[in-house]
């Protein structure tokens, strides 16, 4: 296993920054897409005025 220890670390490290990366692509399509669901809301909610 020692013969192989640099490069188990660099695949493990390499997962962990990929991972990484992913949750953050997550998190900012999270954002988006409250974002996006919090301005179809308003506007939902102005063309409801509008028919009252």
């Amino acid at each position: 296993m020692r013969a192989y220890a640099d490069l188990l670390r660099s695949d493990f490290e390499g997962y962990i920054a990929d991972i990484q990366e992913y949750f953050r692509c997550l998190d900012a399509e999270r954002a988006r897409a409250f974002q996006e669901a919090r301005e179809v809301s308003e506007d939902y909610g102005r063309l409801v005025e509008l028919l009252d």
